[in-house]
């Protein structure tokens, strides 16, 4: 039988991965996380041979490579800061205003970094029908394409760094009720957990082109995202760690609260210098 003229491939709705059989024979290879952050897809010729080829012109290359440079610095600062707000937290004068300064300088730094990650998406090389060479989009700094699972994926994270903005800022009102400090500071951090999980699931998705979670130890961009999701789930163990108990107005357990978001920022961190490689 006869190989198709193309295969697409991804999680549910999403196609992630397009395979062209080309007429003089060889294949071309584009895959969605390889596109937006190295610039590339993959051609097989009839030899068997498989090059690494650009999509786009040098001009639209150097802005992937700055993204990316804004984006892994940013992801990088904003996990060290957070580590170092966590430390002063659990080894500090104990002074919340100033683990809450030092969160808030680093939460910043993760929604630069989010916004920066959705910029790469909105503004890498698209793929053409039939195979053709692949068009770089004109600059843009929004746009909406629920249908694209990077897009979905990038734009979860971003919401989730806003999210995280409301808890950090409510973390600097004084006299709070127990109830108050659980519905201003501990549901926002607990939402902006749960958005963090959902983008790295949505990650792992791109990155293993279906919906379940993969291994692939050799691929640089299924570390990053492992790495971040693991990080992603610390956050979430400290979160809930971090509840006030009406009954003895105490957190459940502050070390863990503060342990839990210091190695996740850590795994932030570790993320951002991966991704730094992970460019044109």
């Amino acid at each position: 039988m006869e190989p198709p003229e193309h295969r697409a491939e991804g999680a549910g709705p999403f196609t992630t991965r397009l395979t062209w059989h080309r007429p003089e024979g060889g294949t071309v290879v584009w895959e969605s996380r390889p596109a937006r952050k190295r610039g590339t897809l993959s051609v097989r010729d009839p030899g068997g041979t498989v090059a690494m080829t650009p999509t786009a012109d040098t001009e639209a290359l150097d802005r992937l490579r700055r993204l990316n440079s804004v984006a892994s610095g940013a992801f990088f600062l904003g996990g060290m800061l957070f580590a170092l707000g966590a430390g002063v937290a659990q080894f500090g004068s104990g002074d919340p205003v100033e683990s809450a300064s030092i969160y808030f300088a680093g939460g910043l730094c993760f929604s630069i970094g989010g916004y920066t990650s959705l910029l790469q998406v909105l503004n890498a090389p698209r793929h053409a029908q039939g195979g053709g060479a692949p068009a770089t989009p004109g600059w843009r700094w929004w746009g909406y394409e629920p249908m694209r699972l990077d897009w979905l994926s990038t734009f979860v994270l971003f919401a989730g760094t806003l999210v995280f903005g409301v808890n950090l800022l409510d973390s600097f009102l004084q006299g709070l009720t127990v109830q108050q400090t659980n519905r201003l500071i501990w549901t926002p951090d607990v939402v902006g957990c749960v958005l963090f999980l959902v983008s790295g699931h949505l990650a792992f998705a791109e990155i293993c082109h279906r919906s379940r979670p993969c291994v692939r130890s050799r691929s640089l961009g299924w570390w990053v995202v492992a790495v971040n999701q693991f990080g992603s789930v610390l956050f979430m163990v400290s979160a809930l760690a971090a509840f006030t108990r009406p009954s003895t107005q105490s957190l459940v357990n502050a070390d863990i609260a503060n342990w839990g978001t210091l190695c996740g920022a850590l795994c932030f961190a570790l993320g951002g210098v991966l991704q730094a490689f992970e460019r044109p």
